[in-house]
């Protein structure tokens, strides 16, 4: 039309707007705006409310507000968009200001205005501001509905406000509404969010017909409330009954699983769902990742990278975050860094899974770096950025770094330290030795150091074998977490190796008391797209006879240059024989050599550990890594080791 000399009216623009505004095409919005001012049509009622509504689905509040000022009618429907728009974008004070101002101007709200100033404030995070308004609803004399209700539950259960909550329940069986799903998932939802599992369970069983919504809404409170086992089993139990499972309900149960440890569930069950005809979609794909990279399922995660590819979702920032994570904890770095070039549009999320893959690496210099690039771009640091800085400079003992990167917090960026980077800074000091400062910094803290914060300065202790320490902070946390084994192994391991026999004999009496038992060393490691799990002493697996033939003579060979098993690794009163076994038998050891029987010559290879990797360990494979000319990464609980040629990325420094 345009090409051809015609200029719109005030007829077509309108369609064209609405059109830019399905399409969420902000560009092409803003250029038939222009259109529409060249060509005198911008002051019609009709153009004027569409471009209106226009910039306020997209958040363009300032251009939207202006528009607002010269519309000839200001009518209800106007007033409650504008209001909700700013309520959503965390606008509260203008948001309050303008619905007061609706008021005095003779144009009432109605329910919808006040649904939509509750909805908005929960979106933006404003959870107390949501509640007040719902509060100052009923006060008013407007009787809240179901969309009321629905919409301030969330923000209660973001707040974990349990006695609101009930408020709220009891409120919704006054108003007769525990027949509204909606309302129901809400609540299910809430109490989930409250760890209020007994109630979450009885509204949804005290539903006449199962909704899904409901349903879905209890799959995530199970998951949050890591009862994974839980939401499995009933989710196997509606699948079996014949239910027709949603995109949501797959995605959901994928998410349970791999944020509680049930990583190669979340592989088959993606399989499964398309098995089922269910289509993943955008928010599926960054639930399934971080299983991938939890286990080093890097054959797995290059699949999902190509099924996004082929559904034509691959350049959505939350599916490219998710690959740069889990590129990064398969080892790929480099990978990661390049789908992060391949951003146009960078986000906070996608930074701050570069700048953390960076300190999973232990390139603290690169995190620095990319953390400076960010601002530059305009991107103001969060808390997750912060403690993915502080935690690159405890991986390279920069600890004048890292107090600087602490000090700025509240002086640059405006906002004050949590919980974490206080674990954080502990780790700092702690590793590099300074386990007073680490100690000062606990005592300076302005609220309750929890299991974090001593359990860093625990394994600290244990890596400089502070035994005074040790104990204040193993006391403290075996208040904080009695069921705990992990804290009771690090206590009772700073005991052995000072060869405090009698204090290790005591500590494991007390296990035994409250019927703990130690997580065994355990190792994956992916070979020929299946990833293979090893145990520390495990004489079960099936090529264990071909696995310490293959450790046998890799001893032998180190033996030739001096290399003798470091039996102090070895945390137990036993004959020095058995020692030597013992360090044999160690998960991660077990793993590369298994590693090594089944790749090809030269194949890098990759393990993952549940725990911390010993220093005999770490010597054992800096040898093997030269003797087979193989890259071998090992990721432990605390980092990445890249080993080539007989030396370590780390430095020894761990």
């Amino acid at each position: 039309m345009l090409s051809s000399g015609i200029m719109p009216d005030p007829h077509i623009i309108p369609s064209a707007i609405k059109a830019c505004t399905s399409l969420s095409a902000i560009k092409i919005g803003k250029q038939v705006h222009g259109i529409a001012s060249v060509s005198g049509c911008a002051s019609d009622e009709f153009v004027l409310s569409s471009l209106f509504h226009m910039y306020v689905k997209f958040n363009q509040i300032e251009h939207a507000h202006k528009l607002f000022d010269t519309l000839p009618k200001q009518d209800l429907f106007e007033w409650s968009a504008l209001i909700a728009a700013y309520a959503r974008t965390g606008h509260a004070d203008e948001a309050i200001k303008l619905f007061d101002q609706m008021g005095r101007s003779g144009v009432e709200p109605n329910c919808v205005s006040w649904n939509g100033m509750i909805a908005g404030f929960n979106r933006s995070g404003l959870h107390s501001e949501a509640f007040l308004f719902f509060q100052k609803m009923h006060s008013q004399a407007f009787k809240p509905d179901g969309t009321s209700v629905s919409s301030v539950l969330p923000a209660i259960g973001d707040l974990k406000d349990l006695n609101k909550g009930k408020q709220v329940h009891g409120y919704v069986n006054k108003l007769g509404l525990e027949s509204d799903n909606c309302v129901v998932s809400s609540l299910v939802d809430m109490y989930g969010k409250c760890a209020s599992k007994v109630e979450m369970f009885q509204v949804f069983n005290e539903m006449s017909k199962v909704d899904l919504g409901a349903f879905n809404a209890l799959i995530a409170g199970l998951s949050r409330n890591s009862l994974a086992d839980n939401a499995l089993n009933l989710f196997n139990r509606f699948k079996d009954s014949g239910m027709n499972l949603n995109v949501v309900t797959w995605t959901s149960i994928i998410a349970c699983c791999s944020q509680n440890g049930k990583d190669l569930e979340a592989l088959e069950l993606f399989r499964e769902m398309q098995a089922y005809g269910v289509k993943p979609n955008f928010v599926t794909l960054p639930c399934l990742l971080p299983a991938c990279g939890n286990i080093a399922a890097l054959k797995h995660g290059k699949s999902t990278h190509c099924f996004a590819l082929r559904m034509g979702i691959y350049h959505d920032v939350y599916v490219c975050s998710a690959l740069i994570d889990m590129y990064a904890k398969c080892g790929k770095i480099r990978a990661a860094q390049l789908i992060f070039d391949s951003i146009l549009q960078k986000n906070l999320v996608c930074w701050n899974a570069i700048i953390g893959g960076y300190s999973l690496h232990g390139m603290a210099e690169k995190a620095i770096e990319t953390f400076s690039l960010m601002q530059k771009n305009g991107h103001e640091p969060d808390s997750i950025t912060l403690t993915c800085v502080l935690s690159a400079c405890s991986q390279r003992g920069l600890t004048k770094e890292g107090l600087y990167y602490y000090n700025i917090m509240s002086k640059k960026h405006g906002f004050e330290a949590k919980i974490e980077h206080y674990a954080c800074l502990v780790t700092l000091f702690g590793r590099a030795g300074k386990l007073e400062e680490a100690c000062s910094v606990i005592k300076k803290m302005p609220f309750e150091p929890d299991a974090c914060v001593w359990g860093a300065l625990l394994s600290s202790c244990r890596v400089h074998n502070n035994v005074s320490l040790a104990e204040t902070a193993a006391k403290k946390l075996f208040e904080l977490e009695p069921n705990n084994p992990g804290n009771y192994v690090l206590l009772s391991n700073i005991y052995a190796c000072k060869g405090m026999w009698s204090e290790v004999d005591m500590v494991r009496d007390m296990m035994k008391r409250k019927g703990l038992r130690k997580n065994p060393g355990c190792s994956w490691i992916e070979v020929k797209n299946k990833v293979h799990m090893l145990l520390a002493g495990d004489k079960s697996h099936p090529q264990m006879a071909q696995i310490n033939e293959k450790l046998n003579e890799l001893s032998m060979e180190m033996r030739k240059l001096g290399y003798f098993p470091n039996i102090e690794y070895v945390l137990q009163d036993v004959e020095e024989q058995d020692k030597v076994q013992i360090l044999c038998g160690h998960s991660e050891k077990l793993a590369v050599v298994f590693g090594l029987l089944h790749t090809p010559a030269g194949t890098s290879l990759t393990v993952i550990k549940n725990l911390r990797i010993c220093g005999d360990c770490h010597k054992v494979i800096q040898f093997i890594s030269s003797f087979e000319n193989r890259e071998i990464l090992v990721r432990d609980t605390n980092r990445f080791h890249h080993f080539k040629n007989g030396i370590c990325s780390c430095g020894d420094y761990w």
